[in-house]
């Protein structure tokens, strides 16, 4: 006998959220981040400069190399979409923003799956709300789009997704291909070719996008869920034993091919890094839970206590996908995050799975907790919002005075200037938000995905205003360009500059934003100048003759002093 639901729903608070409100809002959350900024420091830049050398055909497709120096996350696959994408592009677009574009489209299939996947999930029969004895309770299409609804509110609404969801970098491809393979498990008892199709290309993708064994984990665990969820047949489909069977061979089979394809290409680099057992290290990372995931954790742990009964039924062995295959997805990244030291980027592909269990969440809220998670979100968000304006009115006019200072202080050398079109979106998101805000408190408002409203709006808030109003300060301390720049005007146009122990992302500023032909050190390649980083000096003299250097330059970008560089001169009885 199955347990009950705890989701008590009526028809009335499952109307759908507008459909143009909320292409409006991803759009307005995708794009900002991808449009006018340069690349920043240092993932970003290192994964851009790889896709340069490929896209000018200076490194192997297959093995991605800058300056000799292999990338740190193995799959080439984020690497190919920007080389591509620079190569296809017209010469009026900048090369930075051609290789954004790729991942513009990854960051959106990310939102259109985990809301498919959501919804999927949602129409699942444990997952459906209890049925009224009159009459009147939620039908299955409307409840599962409202829970569909809430789900992508939560995805958004995490203060972890905003920077690195839009970055170029493989994160952002390993999130979209984990999106999409959720999607597929999810929806496998209604849409048996799309899921067929997203499965193959989720967990191919991650295996190409540098995390094969992820690919390998979620794939064979969605077939056990598959076969175990026994009740989890829609009413449309109902599969017997052997279709079960042939789906659960059928994805270990994916699973087998992903792992050969990783083998072939030497995908395979166990990077396992087991925290110590200092109480600093696992407060480090109680701390990243707690803000990354915020606030879909808190969402998801109420899920999961609400929804226990059904959990029980496990001791029987029968699991519901709705529960099943988010908390699957859920455990398998945390432990990505605690046991490779991955941190934050690790932890960026549990939130598609989060933000669905999260979701569940919705129909079991009192009114009470959805006013507390109201109050806090408003005062929470408006209070960062304010901060942000002030800041900015700070760097225009110089009022109030300590704001004004503090930016002179960690930016030295930033002078901002007023554009309209960033000011008008800021005032826009202002704006919207206000109007937001009154819309909520609005008593009539019964809908179940109303709670998440705020939260997300407010993340996107946030997000446009510091992507409009703090760009250019962004630019300034968190870019390479201004370093680059200044290392430029010394050396004008050699032939050729020999490095030692930059990092990947200091090489790549300098090959792009100073058009830099750089030789490692020591090489056959004699140069007349030399780049080395400042805390790299004590071996500088067991790689190169330093009797023939003399220093000529100290370059550093002036938000961040462990950028330092050191640029010495060949001698002119040293030069052939």
């Amino acid at each position: 006998m199955n347990q009950p639901s705890p989701a008590i729903v009526a028809q009335r608070a499952v109307r759908r959220l507008p459909r143009i409100a909320l292409w409006l809002f991803c759009i307005a959350y995708v794009l900002p981040g991808f449009v006018g900024r340069e690349p920043w420091k240092s993932a970003d830049m290192t994964a851009f400069g790889y896709m340069l050398e490929l896209a000018r055909g200076q490194s192997n497709w297959f093995n991605p190399l800058l300056t000799g120096l292999p990338p740190s996350v193995d799959g080439p696959l984020s690497y190919w979409l920007g080389a591509w994408a620079v190569m296809l592009a017209p010469e009026w677009i900048a090369p930075d923003f051609a290789a954004r574009i790729p991942f513009i489209l990854l960051l959106s299939m990310t939102l259109v799956a985990t809301w498919y996947a959501t919804y999927y999930l949602a129409r699942s029969p444990q997952a459906q709300p209890v049925a009224f004895a009159f009459g009147g309770e939620a039908n299955a299409p409307d409840y599962a789009r409202a829970i569909a609804d809430g789900g992508l509110l939560a995805f958004i609404a995490s203060l972890g997704l905003a920077q690195l969801s839009h970055e170029t970098t493989p994160a952002v491809a390993q999130l979209c291909f984990t999106a999409v393979t959720f999607f597929a498990f999810s929806a496998m008892n209604y849409r048996v070719i799309a899921s067929a199709v997203g499965g193959v290309a989720g967990l191919a993708g991650l295996g190409l996008s540098g995390a094969p064994t992820l690919a390998v984990l979620l794939g064979l665990g969605g077939a056990l869920i598959h076969v175990l969820d026994r009740n989890g047949d829609s009413p449309e489909r109902k599969d017997n034993t052997a279709k079960r069977m042939l789906w659960a061979w059928s994805i270990v089979c994916a699973a087998g091919g992903v792992a050969a394809l990783a083998s072939i290409l030497e995908l395979w680099h166990w990077r396992i890094d087991v925290p110590g057992a200092t109480w600093a290290d696992w407060r480090g990372i109680g701390r990243l839970l707690l803000w990354f995931t915020w606030p879909a954790w808190p969402l998801a742990i109420w899920t999961v206590w609400r929804w226990r009964l059904q959990l029980g039924q496990l001791k029987r062995g029968i699991l519901h996908r709705h529960l099943a295959l988010p908390l699957w997805w859920i455990l398998v990244m945390l432990g990505n995050t605690v046991l490779t030291g991955a941190g934050d980027r690790a932890l960026l592909l549990a939130l598609p799975a989060l933000a669905a269990l999260a979701a569940f969440a919705l129909p079991t809220l009192s009114r009470s907790v959805s006013a507390l998670v109201d109050w806090f979100t408003l005062l929470f968000f408006t209070g960062c919002a304010i901060i942000i304006w002030v800041v900015w009115i700070a760097m225009q006019t110089g009022v109030p005075p300590q704001p004004a200072a503090n930016v002179a202080r960690l930016a030295p050398g930033f002078v901002h200037s007023f554009t309209y079109i960033p000011f008008l979106l800021a005032i826009a998101a202002t704006i919207a938000w206000a109007w937001l805000v009154k819309w909520r408190v609005g008593r009539h408002q019964a809908a179940i995905w109303k709670s998440l409203v705020l939260p997300a709006s407010g993340a996107a808030l946030c997000w446009v205003l510091l992507m409009t109003l703090w760009l250019p300060l962004l630019d300034f301390a968190r870019s390479y360009t201004v370093l680059a720049q200044s290392i430029k005007r010394v050396v004008g146009d050699p032939e050729c500059v020999e490095i030692h122990a930059l990092d990947r992302g200091q090489i790549a500023a300098f090959q792009f934003h100073a058009k830099l032909k750089l030789r490692t050190a020591a090489t056959v390649a004699k140069c007349n100048w030399l780049l080395v980083d400042r805390d790299a000096t004590a071996s500088l003299a067991r790689a190169v003759d330093m009797t023939q250097w003399t220093p000529q330059y100290f370059g550093y970008r002036p938000s961040d002093r462990d950028d330092d560089v050191l640029l010495y001169r060949r001698l002119a009885q040293a030069v052939r």
